[in-house]
């Protein structure tokens, strides 16, 4: 996942092709995540917390 703060702008790229595993209940597997709340830029007060998932393909024991 890359974020790229320009002004006012966040600009949010996540590269679908990833899989970091399921989740911790095991219904969904992570695409990308800030894992939890981050700050949008270092003098800025706006946060960001961003998942990116899929649904586990049925069927599946991956975990």
């Amino acid at each position: 996942m890359e974020m790229q703060l320009d002004g006012d702008w966040l600009t949010i790229r996540v590269d679908l092709s990833q899989s970091f595993g399921p989740s911790t209940s095991g219904k969904t597997i992570i695409i990308a995540s800030t894992e939890g709340n981050i700050a949008v830029g270092a003098d800025r007060e706006e946060k960001i917390g961003l998942n990116v998932y899929r649904p586990r393909p049925s069927g599946s024991r991956e975990r």
